[in-house]
């Protein structure tokens, strides 16, 4: 595809804060096109992880900047959730003195049929087409009419296409037809499953096996196993095979890059490299930062080394006997489990593990890393001290919630200022310093004043850290609002019947 150098890329992927493994496709197939240099930048957010939909703008210098939703279908959230929560009026939007081109997700591109049929033939080595039954599974909801389109389409281009399976079949884990009655549903000696979903995560990974009758339980999640699942598994009398999720396919990325080149034809916008540049600035921050001697960042310290540096946990300063590496990426590993193993889905809580050495050869490397240390951080950090960070006041937030959460505003300003306090604890839950107020004339109060400090959002004692800020509520608060929201409706339902 033409380059786009002087536009930036954002990757928007559904993440979890539960399964470490969700986010981990959307993060791959970013840092295969970062490599290849056609965007100045590379960027992924996501809805349930780090960084926000709100937050990863702060990360971008670039004057133009393509979303690719790194989702299966043109459903609920691409149609409804991450245009509102990335700001967007339409196709494109102009806003900060930004241009922003929105594409459509990855799984309804054309080559996901050939990706497709691949897959299955991968996890099926030698088996005749003609003796299987191929069922492509998906998530299924009512919430819209659009996220069973694009499997409903991969479905009937394939069985109309003369590619030889004996039956093409769509099933969903929440609608009918159910991918619990896949034996029902097929009639051929071999079963292939493919999972129609962007990562082997919670729904592809853990729950469909269990639907499928293949486990008894839900198991671990991919990354804490040593192997995927063996092939094939004899269920009623037939073999059944169960791929990994089509998203993790390594060609995705090309998708990724297809869906840009698509946009660029259908709304007739020219090469990236005709765009008007502007100097990467967070680069130059940082560097003044750690010239001025700020060279911690949460847990992490920062050690300048000749044209490199050297990265460790605070607590690690002055230990010799750690584990070293030397790639940016390796950032993302050690940040993404705790010193037990368990999943770190708030990269800013306080449970960095340690033991390690991050050796880096450049500021552009630098940068990286603590991004995937703290997402978003560096970015935040600069805005504020430019006067250009726009914190999100809770209330917003919780204003323009849908489906499930909708009710989440519902909270008294009392209750927020105390669930703020618990659920965001600098000692225990995050290191974050809040910078967003209640509502648009008052600031939050109770227990969530803790959190407001001039210098905090970093570990006690390092008054020259760059900050860790908090410029609106993440989803966990959303939760918990939710949560006391509901208690607050039923009491008044138990009141109003006495």
């Amino acid at each position: 595809m033409p380059s786009h150098a002087r536009a930036a890329l954002i990757i928007v992927g559904h993440g979890s804060t539960v399964n470490p493994d969700s986010s981990t496709p959307t993060h791959q197939h970013a840092d295969t096109i970062r490599q290849r240099g056609v965007f100045s930048e590379v960027a992924c957010c996501f809805w349930k992880e780090e960084p926000s939909m709100r937050e990863v703008f702060e990360s971008i210098d670039s004057p133009v900047i393509y979303i690719v939703p790194n989702f299966i279908s043109e459903g609920y959230f691409c149609q409804q959730v991450l245009p509102r929560e990335l700001r967007l009026s339409g196709p494109t939007t102009l806003r900060d003195g930004k241009t922003i081109h929105y594409c459509n997700p990855v799984g309804i591109h054309p080559n996901m049929t050939r990706l497709l049929l691949q897959r299955a033939d991968e996890v099926a080595p030698g088996v005749p087409r003609a003796e299987t039954s191929l069922i492509i599974v998906g998530h299924g909801t009512n919430l819209n009419e659009n996220s069973t389109k694009a499997i409903q389409d991969q479905v009937k281009l394939i069985s109309e296409g003369g590619y030889g399976f004996a039956e093409v079949i769509d099933t969903y884990m929440e609608e009918a037809p159910f991918v619990a009655d896949w034996h029902k549903l097929t009639t051929a000696p071999n079963v292939v499953v493919v999972p129609f979903f962007i990562a082997d995560g919670l729904h592809s990974f853990q729950d469909i096996p269990v639907l499928l009758g293949m486990e008894k339980e839900t198991g671990k999640a991919l990354s804490q196993m040593d192997v995927f699942r063996q092939n094939p598994i004899e269920m009623y009398g037939r073999h059944l095979y169960y791929s990994s999720a089509i998203g993790t396919e390594r060609l995705m990325a090309e998708v990724i890059l297809d869906q840009v080149h698509d946009f660029d034809q259908k709304h007739q916008v020219g090469s990236g490299i005709e765009d008007p540049g502007s100097e990467l600035t967070q680069p130059a921050a940082l560097a003044a930062w750690l010239e001025s001697g700020r060279t911690v960042i949460g847990q992490v310290k920062i050690t300048p080394c000749g044209t490199g540096y050297i990265l460790r946990h605070i607590e690690d300063a002055d230990t010799d006997s750690l584990t070293k590496v030397s790639t940016p990426e390796a950032a993302r590993e050690i940040s993404r489990v705790d010193a037990a193993g368990e999943f770190r889905p708030i990269k800013t809580a306080p449970t960095l593990k340690r033991g390690w050495q991050l050796e880096l050869g450049s500021l552009a490397e630098l940068q990286l890393a603590l991004e995937f240390f703290y997402p978003a951080a560096l970015g935040m950090a600069r805005s504020q001290q430019v006067g250009t960070l726009k914190p999100v006041p809770l209330r917003e937030l919780l204003g323009r919630q849908t489906g499930m959460y909708r009710f989440a505003n519902g909270i008294t300003d009392e209750q927020a200022g105390e669930m703020i306090g618990k659920c965001c604890a600098t000692a225990t839950k995050c290191l974050r310093r809040i910078v967003f107020p209640l509502d648009a004339t008052q600031p939050l109060s109770g227990p969530a004043t803790a959190k407001l400090g001039n210098d905090a959002g970093h570990m006690e004692g390092q008054t020259h850290a760059i900050p860790l800020l908090c410029m609106e509520a993440c989803n966990h608060i959303v939760s918990a609002a939710r949560k006391v929201a509901r208690a607050n409706f039923e009491e008044k339902e138990v009141k109003g019947s006495q």
